[in-house]
């Protein structure tokens, strides 16, 4: 019995029962079959409480559109999916929630209680994320989801710490650190954001002890001044170089500090005096760790002024900055203020100014894993796509910092260091630790968490089972590709390479695709405070879930933004429907026994010459888009199918074929049936890791060869199915008809107004063949191939191989039409005399707005052109 398609395009009406029986039958599941080759991805793991944002969508339909064409080329394909514990952004929601809920903080609850809330929150909101990834479509192995803190993947962060720290590479220590005040948390390098802002260049007169002269010192942030032990200059500075070995008094405390000499000032550099406060720099960290100079900390961890700061103790660093500006003023110490643009680091989560300041924490040493990182890249094992973003990789990695990896929060993975007060001792190890190995005495685990990157660097791996050995790993690792924005190269391309090199001895995939941001239609970033932002849920809604991972795709071109716009959306449906309508058009000529019939293609003497154009034409768009698919041109590969289906299938071939399919019971209507079905299936397939849900929707109602295109094979060309002559005569034919129906529309010819052709032509028979379809598509009531055209009376048309006059009289009534262009003539003459006169107008010139003034100019030229045609028009009807 013959399927029907609704008569409407209704993506609501299928999608969810689609994904529903995809994920009933297991097919996102990977292919136990040994001989398959293997094909993995792991999914960049969204935050567990986060909502399906537009990046998400870009993220998650490039890597569907990866993985469902893996899987119908015949990959086993394993799809990991799962979600980050997200340690600041997740506790600072739960905090937020329970101050404006309870007037709680963490601390009145404990950081047990507080822990299960968390979980709580985790366990409510988790899901959700999941389940919108799902409604995209993504074709993830569900039964393989994971959770940065599940029990697997925190064995796996406990084991690489345990290792590390055992080979000296992680180490607890006194540093000067990234600290966010808000967060009340270290930040690692990569966590810190840098933008230019207004400043001041403040310069302050340091009195040399025992002497009438000064020092004259520059700074951005006079504040910390209170933790100053030294002034530097370079030894090599003939100006300041006498100064080397004086004491210096420090202004308004009175301390006394020396000069010292360090390569580090650059000379000719502000004032060649540079005032060193190594707990709050860190290249003046540097320097006191070079000349043993005391670190005072003169801010706490909200960035408040500490004891360090005397009477300005309590006050905020900038509330500080202008009581000691003033007070430094009022003393003679200030000499002048210099206004300067400089570079500042912020919070990557709230975009509070970071302070840099010396703590206790645990870092990670990087120069040890930074040489194979760099390596794997360098030869060739791990390749950017595109290549350009192999520089900021290497860049970063070669001039990487050891990793702060402590984290003041309670929301993540938990160091597993444990303290014994009694006897000094500290142990870090695998398992927890309540007695001291040493005095046998209760021992307490380190407060700090691990950075949320940490557990996130080991994803490759840990999500298939590391450190035990599992079939998974031996199978789909190292993986195939990794999908990502350039934004968080440093982030976590890089610690997944050298975690990758480190714990697994081999890199952690071979390809980085990496993708722009997806921006609004005037190019902004989405945000809240621009209200730009999209939701991908409302555009699924409305529109359907491939409308929106086709809008998503169209011109994605690797590691550049995109622009977003209702434009795109409403294209995407608009393509939808056309689909859609031809393939119930198609539907409509089968026969109603057609799951009885014979749906292969017929042999080639079979074939009408339209029906080897079009099979030609789809094996040239089978080879065009694996070939971009597999150099990750994914918006190419996307525009050549949209060219086929739009053009090639929907307004040409079934057009072509219309006239045989009308004779139903004819070979030729059967042949035309076999080769558009045929046609149709191999563009659904090519189409289907774009738009699942319409394909599969469409291809189930046809006579299929497998149950859901999910399984079927993904076409490829066939050198039995290139007929390059005559593909070439009838685009030859197609390029005429064209060229016949432009002109005519040009003159406003009505396709009912039928009119004689003659041809000259290179290839008569080509033409003569062809008379069906000019008298069909080119509106033509007979048609004549002549060795010349000598008459004035026609319109020309030229194409490469062909010129096709059109006798004037029979297109147009000749009275009518210069009656016609006259009136528009005179109308056109209104329009410019107008906007002439507005804008010759100075009252109107010095009132209106200048982008108002332009549009006024633009019309005027527009009406300046469409005179002159009409008037050109005229005057060819004599």
């Amino acid at each position: 019995m013959k399927k029907e398609l609704a008569k409407v395009y209704d993506p609501a009406s299928f999608e969810d029962r689609i994904y529903k029986n995809w994920c009933e039958k297991n097919y996102f599941a990977p292919d136990p079959d040994p001989k398959k080759p293997p094909f993995s991805v792991v999914i960049p793991p969204p935050n567990v409480t986060g909502q399906l944002h537009m990046g998400h969508a870009l993220d998650e339909t490039l890597q569907d559109i990866l993985v469902r064409t893996k899987r119908m080329q015949g990959y086993s394909t394993l799809w990991v999916p799962g979600t980050d514990h997200a340690g600041i952004a997740t506790q600072i929601k739960v905090e937020e929630r329970l101050r404006v809920d309870e007037g709680l903080t963490r601390y009145d609850l404990g950081r047990e209680k507080f822990l299960e809330r968390v979980w709580a929150w985790k366990e409510q909101y988790g899901g959700r994320i999941i389940s919108q990834l799902k409604k995209l479509g993504t074709s993830c192995d569900w039964s393989h989801e994971r959770f940065t803190m599940d029990e697997g993947c925190s064995r796996a962060v406990r084991e690489v710490f345990v290792n590390l720290y055992n080979k000296g590479l992680i180490y607890r220590g006194y540093r000067i650190i990234n600290w966010c005040p808000h967060c009340t948390t270290a930040l690692s390098d990569a966590e810190v954001e840098y933008s230019e802002q207004p400043g001041f260049f403040y310069h302050l007169r340091y009195p040399i002890e025992g002497e009438d002269g000064y020092v004259e010192i520059a700074t951005t942030r006079p504040e910390t001044m209170f933790g100053d032990t030294a002034v530097a200059v370079n030894p090599n500075d003939e100006e300041h170089k006498h100064l080397i070995g004086k004491t210096l008094i420090l202004p308004i405390v009175g301390r006394r500090i020396p000069v010292i000499a360090d390569e580090y000032v650059e000379i000719g550099f502000g004032t060649g005096c540079v005032k060193i406060t190594p707990a709050h720099d860190p290249n003046d960290f540097q320097v006191g760790e070079r000349h043993g100079l005391e670190s005072i900390r003169v801010m706490n961890d909200d960035a408040t002024m500490n004891a360090g700061a005397g009477k300005y103790e309590g006050m905020d660093r900038y509330e500080c900055r202008r009581a000691l500006l003033a007070d430094l003023e009022a003393e003679g110490y200030l000499l002048k203020t210099v206004p300067h643009a400089h570079n500042v680091g912020t919070c990557y989560r709230c975009k509070t100014t970071v302070e840099p300041l010396t703590s206790n924490q645990w870092f990670v040493k990087m120069e040890p894993l930074a040489g194979p990182a760099l390596e794997v890249v360098r030869d060739g094992r791990v390749r950017f796509e595109p290549e350009r973003f192999t520089k900021i990789y290497t860049n970063w990695m070669e001039n990487v910092h050891d990793w702060c990896i402590s984290r003041q929060l309670w929301w993540g993975h938990r160091i597993p260091a444990f303290y014994c007060d009694a006897c000094g001792e500290m142990i870090v190890s695998k398992e927890d630790h309540v007695a001291c190995p040493k005095c046998g005495k209760e021992m307490r685990q380190e407060e700090d968490v691990l950075d949320t990157w940490f557990s996130s660097a080991l994803w490759p791996f840990s999500t298939m089972g590391w450190p035990d050995q599992t079939a998974d790993l031996a199978r789909y690792y190292p993986t195939s590709v990794l999908v990502t924005g350039y934004d968080i190269i440093f982030f976590w391309v890089a610690r997944m390479v050298f975690s990758g090199m480190e714990h697994m001895g081999r890199e952690p995939f071979s390809t980085v695709f990496i993708h722009g941001l997806v921006r609004d239609a005037q190019g902004r970033k989405m945000s809240k405070s621009l209200g730009n932002g999209i939701d991908p849920l409302e555009i699924i809604d409305k529109y359907g879930a491939d409308a929106l991972r086709f809008a998503l795709a169209t011109g994605n071109a690797p590691g550049n933004d995109m622009r977003f716009s209702d434009e795109k959306i409403e294209s995407a449906r608009n393509f939808a429907n056309k689909l859609w309508n031809a393939s119930r058009f198609v539907m409509m000529n089968l026969p109603d026994d057609y799951e009885g019939c014979d749906w292969t293609l017929p042999a080639a003497d079979q074939l009408a010459k339209e029906d080897k154009w079009v099979l030609t034409r789809l094996n040239q768009l089978a080879k065009n888009v694996n070939e971009a698919i597999d150099h990750y041109e994914l918006g190419v590969a996307l525009s050549s199918i949209y060219d086929f289906t739009w053009d090639i299938l929907c307004d040409w071939y079934i057009e072509l074929c219309k006239s045989r399919l009308y004779e139903k019971e004819s070979v030729g209507a059967d042949t035309a049936r076999r080769v558009l079905v045929y046609v149709l299936r191999g563009t659904l397939k090519l189409l289907h890791p774009y738009m699942p849900f319409i394909t599969e929707e469409i291809y189930c109602a046809l006579p299929q060869e497998e149950e859901s295109i999910m399984i079927a094979a993904y076409p490829t060309a066939d050198p039995a199915l290139d007929f390059p002559a005559e593909a070439e005569e009838m685009e030859r034919v197609i390029g005429s008809i064209r060229a016949i129906r432009a002109r005519r529309a040009e003159m406003n010819v009505p396709p009912s107004r039928r009119a004689k052709l003659f041809i000259t032509t290179r290839y008569p028979e080509t033409y003569k063949s062809a008379y069906p379809f000019f008298e069909k598509l080119a509106s033509a009531s007979a048609m004549e191939i002549v060795e010349k055209y000598e008459k004035d009376d026609a319109v020309s048309i030229v194409t490469d191989a062909a010129t096709v006059y059109i006798p004037m009289a029979e297109m147009i009534d000749t009275e009518k039409e210069r009656t016609r262009l006259a009136s528009e003539i005179k109308k056109t003459e209104g329009e410019i005399a107008r906007l002439a006169g507005k804008l010759s107008n100075e009252g109107f010139l010095a009132k209106a707005p200048a982008q108002v003034v332009e549009g006024e100019k633009a019309k005027l030229e527009k009406y300046k052109a469409t005179l002159e045609a009409l008037q050109a028009a005229l005057a060819k009807l004599g």
